[in-house]
């Protein structure tokens, strides 16, 4: 079996992001292959644990892909402040003799954004609303290259690794069954410091809010990357209680139209043609947002990274141009229009590189400064007597279950896959047991 077949029977999809299918992602002609270490959201540890412990697995993964493909270039990019991690690797690197290169990047945040790392790592500027394979390039991130390393050894993807942290007993980095209950996530790491909390799914900046009522069917899925516990009446609580409508409406008075959220816009600093202060302006006209989708600039939102620099660390004013934007895709996407590039080439600001958001500073602002020096060193593995595991964790169509209630499975077993020529990956069972529940997840208990 070549290596896209066992990737694609491991059921490895991309570990740092939406989960798009890694075997249909790596299909092409590249001239780098760019391994994503630079973890770039605050609190987040997991990578960073992976390539202190796993760097020869890493290394041997990334030096595997590159021949399979004929890749010229491999290359893996972190931040050169994470220096017990670069040690690790280019030991590894030295040790094996790959051909694999370390790239360190600067403390910057989104530093890990798929598109800054291509032009950090290439020169190269990936094109609006495009992808890293039309610059020459593929990326995929650690976590997703250590998964190809155990799809190179016929283990299917059915255990993740995630950093807990924040109001939590004892941060740890967690290697958790694949549909284990976000409870049990927190419970492993010594339970909440508090009761008055809300819970993240992900990082602090581009993380999912998950109430305390959900926490028994919040399950840990493929792309899940962290689980964060923070202060209910801190930044992320009050955030998720703002009203868009009522902030438009606040905006038409308090938006001073300072341009600092255009300024600081990573994917405007590439060159892309995305203002968010345009777009907060007419926003804020009072105008439905559906009778503005011919605008050029209301439609440039769908070029938005959603990675938060702008509402975080660049607003004076409190205001959420990430939100609109976000608010404004989904609509642009419920009217089938997609983005239409005009130009060849797109040149980076001449001031990108004094515009760059310090990570601390960014974690400051994003209220989770308290926790930013927390590193969770060690590492908590649970067998849980139950897991729920979605049948959608990925880019594409849901996988469709092969499996009834009643049937008897054993860890690593299929239990859904994706139709013929749909695109989706492999899902396995995380644990042995019987199948008690069919449906959008697929519950097996330990017998």
């Amino acid at each position: 079996m070549d290596l896209l077949n066992q990737i694609a029977a491991a059921g490895v999809v991309g570990c740092g992001g939406a989960g798009f299918p890694t075997h249909v992602k790596l299909r092409g002609t590249f001239e780098y292959l760019i391994v994503n270490g630079a973890e770039c959201e605050p609190l987040l540890h997991n990578d960073r644990f992976l390539m202190r412990n796993m760097a020869s697995e890493i290394v041997q993964a990334t030096q595997a892909v590159a021949k399979e493909l004929g890749i010229p270039h491999s290359v893996i990019a972190l931040k050169s402040h994470y220096t017990r991690e670069v040690s690790a690797l280019k030991e590894a690197i030295a040790r094996l003799g790959a051909d694999v290169r370390v790239h360190e990047l600067e403390s910057f945040y989104p530093a890990g954004d798929e598109q800054s790392i291509v032009y950090e790592v290439t020169g190269r500027v990936v094109p609006p609303a495009g992808l890293p394979g039309q610059v020459g390039a593929v990326v995929d991130n650690v976590a997703t290259i250590y998964a190809v390393y155990e799809a190179m050894r016929g283990v299917p993807l059915t255990k993740r690794y995630l950093t807990v942290a924040g109001e939590v007993r004892h941060p740890a980095i967690l290697c958790v069954p694949v549909g284990v209950s976000f409870r049990t996530c927190l419970e492993l790491a010594g339970g909440t410091k508090t009761d008055d909390f809300i819970v993240i799914s992900g990082g602090p900046m581009m993380g999912k809010t998950v109430r305390k009522e959900e926490l028994d069917t919040a399950v840990v899925t493929k792309t899940t990357s962290g689980i964060l516990v923070l202060p209910a009446d801190g930044r992320h609580g009050r955030d998720a209680a703002v009203d868009l409508r009522r902030m438009l409406n606040q905006a038409r008075s308090a938006c001073i139209q300072c341009t600092n959220c255009t300024q600081l816009c990573p994917r405007h600093l590439l060159g892309h043609p995305l203002s968010p202060h345009r777009i907060m302006r007419k926003m804020a006209s009072g105008a439905d947002c559906r009778d503005m989708l011919d605008d050029p600039d209301i439609r440039s939102a769908q070029l938005c990274c959603e990675c938060g620099i702008c509402e975080v660390y660049a607003c004076p004013m409190g205001l959420m141009p990430r939100k609109i934007n976000a608010m404004i895709k989904r609509e642009l996407a419920a009217g089938g229009i997609r983005y239409q590039r005009t130009g060849e080439s797109w040149t980076p600001s001449p001031e990108r590189e004094m515009r760059k958001a310090p990570t601390e500073k960014v974690a400051f602002r994003a209220g989770v400064h308290a926790y930013y020096n927390d590193e969770a060193e060690d590492l908590i593995c649970c067998e849980p007597e139950r897991v729920s595991i979605p049948v959608r964790m990925h880019i594409g169509a849901p996988a469709v279950p092969v499996v009834s209630v009643g049937d008897r499975v054993n860890e690593g077993d299929e239990i859904a896959r994706p139709r013929q020529g749909d695109l989706g990956a492999v899902i396995h069972a995380s644990i042995s047991g019987r199948v008690t529940a069919v449906g959008e997840t697929i519950t097996i208990v330990k017998e």
